[in-house]
Formats: structure tokens, C-alpha cells, sequence
């Protein structure tokens, strides 16, 4: 099996997080898929943006929620990152949807939900995936259960994945009761076992954040369905390495 490399946040080690820049990168890096994290505004426009607060990743304060688009959109996301990026702009969900619909590229949105549940989140998200048709190359992960749950009621078109950093008995168990198809763990909590109850449950496995070269071949060796990382290029190298 081919373990599928997803630009964590857009090829973010080289460009701002979440922007285009780093989503023009990923492509570029020749990735087979792109992972971004939506949150809402005060008016309901779904954004890319993977803190609840926007302090860190742009020149602006204060909460998503509290922001309207029109106001993000005044804001600096690149210039934290590096000058050269000054002036780059949040991208909306459906900005993004626009540019991946004819790219050859796959698609991971995170749902950001488990620190603010935002009300409606799961099916706005999936009436735009809908609407650009492209539920057939998506992934919709989340670390909250009662999204897993909510998304599974609306749709069994799409993947859902349940995100988890913990260890957690019968997790595999759980997610699949929840409704999940896939399983999305922090790099420490990968082993065999894991891979083997996660094929009895038939579900597919992808790890984060993975940037080290020792780590990447270990996922490639057990053979993982995805790996997200901050540095596609180096984890498509030695994908093609492991498979000499």
C-alpha cells in the first residue's frame, strides 16, 4: 500500500501555515494531499485557521468567533512567518475549495471544534463539499466525538476521522462506534498493535505531525494509509527510498 503524504497545514515549513503560499508549495512539493483546519466567523463564512485566536499566525488579537470575514481579511497572515510573505490574506473555505477542485490532490479538513463547538460546523462544512464535488477525495477528521457522531448522521459519503494525542483503551473499538472510518494519532501512539487492530476494525490509520527521517521511514515500513508533515518534499524522498 502506498502511504499517501499530506502537507500538514500546506508545506508549512516553508510558507505561512494555512495560506496559499503554503498550499501552492504542497502542490508544487508534488503532495498527494493537503491538510487544513476550518473554524467559523461571527458571520458563519468558514476559514482557514488552525488557532482559536489569531495572535499568533497574523498582526491582529482576538477570537475566530468574534471576527467577522470581512475584518480577518484586513489582517496580515504571512508577515509572522517571514517578511516576504507580508500582506497575505486568510483564505476562506470556499476560496480554497475554488483552487483544489481541478488539482489532483487529495483533501483533509480538520474541524476545529473541540475547543469551541461551533454550531452548524459539520453541515456548512459539508454543503460546500458538496457543492464543489468533491466529498469522493475528502477526509473530515476532528478530535471531537459528537462531531464524528454529527457528521456520520448527515453523510456516509465522505471519511470521517476521529483525531486523538492520547492513549486511550480500545480506541480503535471506540472510534469505530462513533462512526469513524479512519484514525488519525500522534506519532508516539503508533505501533503494530495499533495497525493490526485498526485493520480488524477496518480503519484506516494516518499519523501527525511527522518531520523526522526516522519517523517517516518507520510509517512508511508499517505501512500507514497517511502521514501529515511539515516538509512534504523530504517525506516524499524517502517514500520513494522505503520502496526501493
Amino acid at each position: 500500500m502506498h502511504t499517501k503524504i499530506f502537507a500538514h497545514r500546506g508545506a508549512s515549513k516553508y510558507a505561512p501555515e494555512n495560506t496559499m503560499p503554503a498550499f501552492d508549495l504542497a502542490l508544487k512539493q508534488g503532495a498527494d494531499g493537503i491538510e487544513t483546519d476550518v473554524q467559523l466567523t461571527k458571520d458563519g463564512v468558514p476559514v482557514l485557521i488552525h488557532d482559536e485566536n489569531v495572535r499568533r499566525t497574523s498582526n491582529g488579537k482576538g477570537l475566530v468567533k468574534d471576527l467577522t470575514f470581512k475584518q480577518l481579511q484586513t489582517l496580515d497572515m504571512g508577515s509572522w512567518f517571514s517578511n516576504e510573505f507580508a500582506g497575505t490574506q486568510i483564505v476562506s473555505l470556499e476560496s480554497f475549495l475554488k483552487w483544489i477542485k481541478d488539482k489532483p490532490i487529495h483533501l483533509n479538513i480538520e474541524l476545529k471544534n473541540n475547543k469551541i463547538d461551533y454550531q452548524d460546523l459539520e453541515k456548512i462544512v459539508l454543503d460546500q463539499l458538496v457543492n464543489f464535488q468533491l466529498l469522493n477525495r475528502t477526509t473530515i477528521s476532528t478530535f471531537n466525538p459528537k462531531s464524528v457522531m454529527r457528521l456520520q448522521e448527515l453523510t456516509d459519503k465522505v471519511d470521517i476521522a476521529f483525531l486523538t494525542s492520547k492513549r486511550m483503551k480500545y480506541f480503535t473499538h471506540y472510534a469505530k462506534e462513533l462512526g469513524a472510518s479512519s484514525i488519525h494519532i500522534k506519532y508516539r501512539l503508533l505501533n503494530a498493535d495499533i495497525m493490526t487492530e485498526s485493520k480488524q476494525q477496518q480503519l484506516n490509520v494516518r499519523v501527525y505531525t511527522v518531520n523526522r527521517p526516522a519517523h517517516l521511514i518507520r510509517c512508511f515500513n508499517l505501512k500507514c494509509t497517511g502521514v501529515f508533515t511539515d516538509v512534504p518534499d523530504i517525506a516524499i524522498d524517502y517514500r520513494e527510498l522505503c520502496s526501493k
